[in-house]
């Protein structure tokens, strides 16, 4: 028999009686659930995994479960409200973390955090700050984070371990792409060499490995009323690795003056205002804990980011656009054009960029 919604929220040790599961967003990745309660009890969210994203769901749940609770220990030890500061993981009824549907479906369910506000984009430099804040308080809350996380997707901005996908692309040739490709192609080939250097960097130690989110978009940050930061959500990407691609990930969304997938490329570039906002807010949570390597670095992350974002876009259209949704058969590489765009421009503000983290780092340093 064909487990329903109602069915699978009372696998989950829920407080009340549920008066409805209803569908909540259109997220990209996962299906979302509202699960409303009846009274005071709280509401939830319920989740489907993609096990094509995460291949290992309860692996992922232990992490985030491990990070929202020593999130949380900080949040009470500073006076604040856990239940709104921190995600808040709910068992199931048999005390694991998911719960495995009839049909080989994981699901996992969270206390819903109500009376927030979400933002899709960034379009301030106010909001930008507050992003940066964000981001960099969920980094310094788990600065002292010891204990060892799953790798929940192989390789995820490990440049090292996209260049052996990228070689394997362009050997299959799946799509017969190739011959119209030598542009693009050379593009990449030409900063090959510079980003695995960085990469070293991560590798041997000189950039150290901590905790990071891995998908610092705004829409994972929920706002009080007052529009101040609240908690950042969505935790199933939290992984070890350089807390720089939390920065250039960011960067790389909050600072594009165009669209992801901008077919007019004269309206792509890096906003220097938002860029020096965002920056300003994550250090104002960061700079007393950031290594010098890391802020030597930290403006080159977004020009690493936006690199593996097209390297990753062109993989996708090399293979025959297999990863990412497209909306017409050339939408891979209109994204990959865009984002070219888009570091092209991150290059030519780069001694600007970093000036502007120096000069904020001496501001929250005196």
């Amino acid at each position: 028999m064909k487990e329903g919604l109602n069915d699978i929220a009372a696998k989950f040790q829920l407080s009340g009686v549920v008066e409805s599961v209803r569908p909540l967003g259109d997220g990209f990745i996962n299906d979302t659930f509202i699960v409303k309660t009846v009274g005071d009890a709280p509401d939830y969210i319920l989740q489907r995994k993609n096990k094509a994203i995460f291949p290992d769901v309860p692996a992922m749940m232990d992490n985030i479960n491990r990070v929202s609770n020593h999130i949380r220990r900080h949040v009470i030890a500073a006076g604040g409200d856990p239940m709104r500061e921190a995600m808040t993981v709910v068992p199931t009824t048999d005390g694991k973390l998911c719960y495995e549907g009839t049909n080989g479906d994981f699901w996992a369910t969270t206390v819903f955090i109500p009376d927030t506000i979400a933002y899709n984009k960034a379009d301030t430099p106010e909001l930008a700050r507050k992003g940066g804040q964000g981001i960099g308080r969920f980094q310094a809350q788990l600065a002292d984070f010891r204990e060892p996380l799953a790798e929940t997707i192989k390789g995820f901005h490990n440049i090292r371990f996209r260049f052996q996908q990228w070689d394997e692309a362009l050997k299959r040739d799946a799509a017969g792409r190739i011959k119209d490709l030598s542009t693009e192609i050379s593009w990449i080939e030409n900063r090959r060499k510079k980003m695995l250097d960085f990469w070293q960097l991560v590798e041997d130690g000189t950039i150290p490995t901590r905790v990071t989110h891995n998908d610092t978009k705004i829409n994972n940050i929920l706002f009080d009323k007052n529009g101040e930061v609240l908690c950042v959500i969505d935790l199933d990407t939290v992984m070890a690795s350089t807390s720089l691609n939390d920065f250039g990930d960011a960067i790389r969304s909050y600072c594009n003056t165009g669209d992801e997938d901008d077919q007019d490329l004269s309206r792509v570039s890096m906003s220097v205002p938002m860029f020096e906002a965002y920056a300003d807010g994550y250090l104002s949570e960061r700079a007393a804990q950031l290594t010098q390597s890391e802020l030597d670095w930290l403006a080159f992350s977004a020009l690493y980011i936006t690199y593996e974002q097209v390297l990753r876009f062109l993989m996708d259209y090399i293979d025959g656009d297999n990863y990412y949704k497209i909306k017409s058969p050339d939408h891979n590489l209109i994204r990959t054009h865009a984002q070219e765009r888009m570091l092209e421009d991150m290059e030519s503000k780069y001694p600007q960029m970093q000036d502007t983290i120096v000069n904020i780092d001496k501001k929250y340093r005196m």
